[in-house]
């Protein structure tokens, strides 16, 4: 079975984790932990995140079937905290293919390595938080908070094994989706303005 990941669930702990982040020196690896805990995407779709991906009038970011584990295409719908981070990041990247390249060459995505390193320098020992994290934080506040298993599984672009469910889930979920992303994103403000105390 597959090993649990290290990651942060307790709110007043994710609280103080997004302010680190929003403390953090380098601007482009800030977007991306940013981003990363906004979408919650897999480490490998966030870093080869493409500007062409990217949709801001729809608020949305749509990966294509290749760069995901499932093969399947995927749609991040985009908090307007999300569309803040990407208005960040264009004068930065904008220019180049990916929102977050390497630095030795515009041509590559930065690699596999640059985020878990950032939050190392934040504090964060691999066994408390990586980037992988933000997945399982998410699966587990937003289920606390409410939000539906469909609707929270379908953004994690869970595989479906069930056939019956699998084709219940070809409406998306996306105006509930849209809901929870925006819900999430204001739930990481709160928790971030607290400082984690007393939400």
């Amino acid at each position: 079975s597959p090993k649990p990941m290290a990651a942060i669930i307790d709110p007043r702990e994710v609280g103080k984790l997004v302010l680190a982040i929003r403390g953090y020196g380098g601007p482009v690896v800030r977007c991306a932990l940013m981003l990363g805990a906004l979408t919650f995407v897999r480490p490998g779709e966030l870093r080869t995140a493409a500007w062409k991906e990217f949709d801001t009038e729809a608020a949305e970011w749509r990966i294509p079937a290749p760069k995901m584990k499932m093969k399947r295409a995927h749609i991040v719908p985009l908090s307007t905290q999300a569309l803040d981070v990407l208005e960040m990041l264009r004068p930065l990247t904008g220019h180049g293919t990916f929102l977050f390249p390497s630095i030795r060459t515009g041509a590559r995505p930065m690699s596999d390595a640059t985020v878990n390193a950032a939050l190392r320098s934040l504090g964060y020992a691999k066994e408390t938080m990586t980037g992988h994290g933000f997945r399982a934080m998410a699966n587990s506040l937003l289920a606390e908070r409410g939000w539906s298993v469909d609707a929270i599984e379908r953004q994690l672009a869970h595989v479906e094994s069930n056939k019956v469910r699998a084709a219940y889930h070809r409406s998306e979920h996306l105006e509930e989706r849209k809901r929870m992303m925006q819900s999430w994103a204001d739930f990481l403000d709160v928790l971030a303005a607290s400082d984690g105390n007393g939400v």
